[in-house]
């Protein structure tokens, strides 16, 4: 990683797959990243490269390329906000370059709060590698899970079709019942994260990704306090 001077502001790149999400992420990185520049690269593509290549090497080759172009681009940090995408460019991290993966955080803290955790996605390639990723965290903190994943029908046809209102009610309708039996419920895409505000009042902790992959990134560039 290259070294900062005083006066030098970091780089953060962002990784996504929708371009809805640059601005909801350019808004939080001025909150919580104040003093970094941003780059966003998006590739709905890429995505859909990863739903049908079951090989996956044609999806690493594209992640890769932007992952150089970002770092090209003098980012030391990229967060992936795609959560099909998150392991492989987590993978590829190396040569001064973090990347975090959008619900590594997110997940981390769900381990932690009971044994029933429940999984919404809008996208059946989400299922493994969230479960994957829930396992390798349960694995870390010691905690035996059971994970009830389920794909909330009809959800990203709405996504697709630019209508957020209808997006977000189907996943707070899937949302309730499945709180229900859990300790926990995690929305496993960044886009679900409006819906959080349709199910206020909900006892079952709801886990929405967004805010606590940026505050990752905000501690990666946080100094380290002098000793």
């Amino acid at each position: 990683m290259t070294e900062l001077g005083p006066d030098t502001a970091p780089t953060v790149g962002f990784l996504h797959t929708a371009e809805v999400h640059v601005a909801a992420f350019e808004a939080l990185g001025r909150e919580l990243l104040p003093s970094a520049d941003t780059v966003h690269r998006v590739d709905p593509a890429a995505l859909e490269l990863a739903r049908q290549d079951t090989t996956a090497e044609g999806v690493r080759a594209v992640v890769a390329a932007h992952l150089t172009e970002l770092r090209g681009d003098g980012c030391e940090v990229v967060l992936c906000t795609c959560s099909t995408l998150g392991g492989i460019a987590e993978e590829l991290a190396g040569d001064g370059l973090k990347v975090i993966r959008i619900d590594r955080p997110m997940l981390r803290r769900a381990v932690t709060l009971g044994p029933r955790i429940g999984v919404l996605v809008a996208l059946t390639s989400t299922v493994e590698p969230t479960t994957r990723l829930l396992a390798e965290e349960a694995a870390e903190a010691g905690a035996d899970i059971n994970v009830e994943a389920s794909v909330v029908e009809g959800a990203w046809e709405s996504f697709l079709a630019g209508d957020a209102e209808a997006y977000h009610a189907s996943i707070a309708k899937a949302a309730r019942p499945l709180a229900a039996r859990c300790d926990a419920v995690v929305l496993a895409q960044a886009s679900m994260e409006p819906a959080a505000a349709l199910l206020a009042g909900l006892e079952t902790p709801l886990l929405t990704s967004p805010r606590s992959a940026v505050e990752a990134v905000a501690a990666v560039l946080r100094p380290a306090p002098s000793l």
